[in-house]
């Protein structure tokens, strides 16, 4: 579970990953503003505030002082929120009388005037500020987000929320020779599951695969709710840090049925995004309505991120044969605020691979970059460590939901290739299978897990292609 087209523009693009505070934002807005024309908007994405010294979200007070005219939009990593200037907020037409849109939360001051912060749909009302992407830059972020994550030692990704237009791009680029012609320039393999937009797309044209055999599309990406972070992830009882809020719900029972009962009727899968207690019953209560018991294992829906269960659902995964596609590093981040958001209690079902995994249930690893950095040594390591990347842990993280290296290693090869129906041809090592694999730098099975976050990915391997070559460059270092 990723975003290729997103991974590619964080590098090609304004990068707030690693900002330290607010201080350190603004600092880098401002250098930014100073080389955009006059009246442009200034679009940034991947600031986190979690472990900022401020400890608060960004406001357009702060952006304001240094950018007071340009319109500025710095979309948090999660892409479920974003902080906005004056300047935008006034292009957009937000101000204290504007109403929450459905599904989504202009936050307000006491006062009621806008803070500058959209969460979940609220973004949608300031869309019209950012400037679309052209072919020409989704050419070069897809192609750019294929190296990078061919470098960190990926074979392929499960792409979503992915434009229907842009399949035909993908394909293209799965054909076309890179400029030294030793591979495409789209090289690993992406299974892409479409937004709710492609449905009709879907309906009349998967599974579909490219000439490649590379890019295959079948499922759609539904979302029941927003993130855990900025408090959009659908909680049964209100935040414990925030008790006026439950979360927010992206879709509502007679939408989601009907696009998983045409989803169904087309043999469709289903990629439910779903965070927070509440998002997630409501998925596996669709699912349970929406799929007769006979079709469930052949089916293999899936529960995006299913971050936090309830304790007494976790063996609905397994019962309704409902794929468990969860991305570890999540936990290591989210588990310095989680306790905050959540209460002692709830994180008994929090990023609950252990439990999971006992109750039967399929896990398929991945990463959700460029939410989060992308790496499968630090996915890798959280989930058998399930400590932070300098160590920390206490009970608060749960100790006891990390997994062995097997079953790790297992989320992130066999896991995913069950739950993209690719099984037979990929997910392990043996005779008759397509050779896709990864060489590391050191052995990832035996080593301490301190010393997993230092090695590096060294040969990447697609259908006996090498992708990428790091060791030339591994054995300088």
């Amino acid at each position: 579970h990723a975003h290729l087209l997103g991974i590619g523009l964080r590098e090609l693009t304004l990068n707030l990953e690693g900002i330290g505070s607010i201080e350190e934002l603004t600092d880098v807005l401002s250098a930014n503003v100073t080389e955009t024309a006059k009246g442009e908007t200034v679009y940034g994405r991947g600031w986190i505030e979690t472990n900022w010294r401020e400890r608060r979200f960004p406001t357009r007070d702060d952006l304001d002082e240094v950018s007071p005219d340009h319109p500025v939009i710095l979309e948090r990593a999660d892409g479920h929120a974003m902080v906005i200037n004056s300047a935008a907020l006034a292009k957009a037409g937000i101000d204290a009388t504007t109403p929450d849109p459905a599904g989504g939360s202009i936050e307000r001051d006491s006062d009621g005037r806008p803070t500058g912060v959209l969460i979940d749909n609220a973004q949608n009302l300031v869309a019209g500020l950012i400037v679309r992407p052209s072919v020409d830059a989704k050419r070069a972020a897809f192609e750019t987000g294929s190296e990078v994550y061919a470098r960190y030692g990926w074979t392929g990704v499960h792409n979503m929320s992915v434009d229907p237009d842009d399949v035909s791009l993908m394909a293209q680029l799965a054909s076309d020779p890179s400029e030294t012609g030793a591979r495409a320039r789209l090289a690993i393999r992406v299974y892409n599951a479409l937004d709710a937009s492609g449905l009709d797309w879907l309906a009349a044209n998967a599974p579909h695969t490219d000439k490649t055999g590379r890019i295959v599309t079948r499922a759609v990406k539904l979302y029941a709710d927003g993130a855990l972070g900025s408090r959009g992830a659908a909680l049964t009882e209100p935040y414990a840090d925030r008790p006026e809020t439950s979360g927010l719900l992206l879709m509502e029972m007679p939408q989601a049925l009907e696009a998983m009962a045409r989803a169904r009727d087309a043999g469709v899968q289903v990629a439910a995004h779903a965070i927070g207690d509440r998002g997630n019953r409501l998925v596996l209560d669709w699912f349970e309505q929406s799929l007769p018991e006979s079709d469930r294992k052949s089916a293999r829906w899936r529960v995006e991120h299913a971050q936090i269960v309830h304790t007494e659902d976790i063996p609905r995964f397994a019962q309704l044969s409902a794929i468990a596609s969860m991305q570890p590093s999540h936990a290591i981040g989210d588990l310095f605020f989680a306790p905050d958001r959540l209460g002692p209690a709830r994180l008994d079902g929090a990023y609950a691979w252990r439990s999971l995994l006992d109750a039967g249930a399929v896990i398929a690893g991945g990463s959700d970059a460029p939410v989060e950095r992308g790496d499968p040594l630090i996915e890798f390591y959280a989930a058998v460590a399930r400590r932070s990347l300098d160590g920390f842990s206490n009970e608060d993280w749960r100790p006891g939901q990390a997994v062995s290296r097997a079953e790790a290693l297992a989320m992130f090869t066999s896991a995913p290739a069950f739950a993209s129906f690719s099984e037979d041809r990929l997910g392990t090592i043996e005779v008759g299978k397509a050779a896709d694999f990864t060489a590391f730098s050191a052995d990832i099975m035996t080593i301490p897990p301190e010393e997993i976050l230092r090695a590096k990915a060294v040969l990447t391997v697609v259908e006996g292609e090498i992708i990428y070559d790091g060791r030339e460059r591994s054995s300088d270092e």
